[in-house]
């Protein structure tokens, strides 16, 4: 199994981007999916998270800001971020729940990070 994130980048305070995160591999259902993120210096902190129900969960520095959401039919969790601020710049990573053979637990599992930077 394999997460790939990506739409990562450079934009000015007060723009917006779109995080997109694809798993694949072998897999039978995904459970949650989330986003974490991770500044220079700072420990990794959750910024969303989403059920297969679609139930969610943010982070109190980004609520109203960012939308999470998911597209089960492709195995993807998106990451809409707007009014983005200086203090949103870091490495975001997405993460996912995955069971590959219902017969057998889940693991979670990592994408690599995408950058994103936010100028003044």
């Amino acid at each position: 199994v394999q997460l790939q994130a990506s739409g990562g980048g450079l934009v000015q305070a007060g723009g917006f981007l779109r995080l997109s995160c694809a798993a694949s591999g072998n897999i039978f259902s995904i459970n949650a999916m989330a986003w974490y993120r991770q500044a220079p210096g700072k420990e990794r902190e959750l910024v969303a998270a989403i059920t297969s129900g679609g139930n969610t969960n943010y982070a109190d520095s980004v609520k109203g800001r960012f939308t999470i959401s998911r597209d089960n039919t492709k195995n993807t969790v998106y990451l809409h971020m707007n009014s983005l601020k200086p203090e949103d710049t870091a490495f975001y990573y997405c993460n996912a729940d995955i069971v590959s053979d219902p017969a057998f637990r889940s693991y979670t599992y990592w994408g690599q990070g995408t950058l994103v930077t936010v100028s003044s």
